[in-house]
């Protein structure tokens, strides 16, 4: 069992950069593929980024590719998404979640394909 707990949001001005994180309880924790997924008012959750178990595979949605960096350390038990030059269409609450298994990057996109989610971060970004 897996349990996530986000931090590291905040409220920041359009070019500036930050990080959140995902601290993982659990001591297979390198066995779970990790997404970071948004959702913003009134909008459905959104498939942000993707990191295999080993953390060299990773996936992104076009509209952050180049601006975010999705990497984990599993000696920490940790995945984190550094964002940078964000724009106010990137506010959301943001949310990691994690499964085990066998994935396609396909899989990976879909937040119904995962099994565990923490509870969010809210990231604001003022224009």
């Amino acid at each position: 069992q897996v349990q996530l707990v986000e931090s590291g949001g905040g409220l920041v001005q359009t070019g500036d950069s930050l990080r959140v994180s995902c601290a993982a309880s659990g001591r297979t924790f390198s066995s779970y593929a990790v997404g970071w997924f948004r959702q913003a008012p009134g909008k459905e959750r959104e498939f942000v980024a993707a990191v295999g178990g080993s953390g060299s595979i990773t996936y992104y949605v076009d509209s952050v590719k180049g601006r975010f960096t999705i990497s984990r350390d599993n000696a920490k038990n940790t995945v984190y998404l550094q964002m940078n030059n964000l724009k106010p269409e990137d506010t959301a609450v943001y949310y990691c979640a994690a499964r085990s298994g066998s994935y396609t990057s396909k899989i990976l996109g879909s937040a119904t394909d995962y099994t565990h989610w923490g509870q969010g971060t809210q990231v604001t970004v003022s224009s």
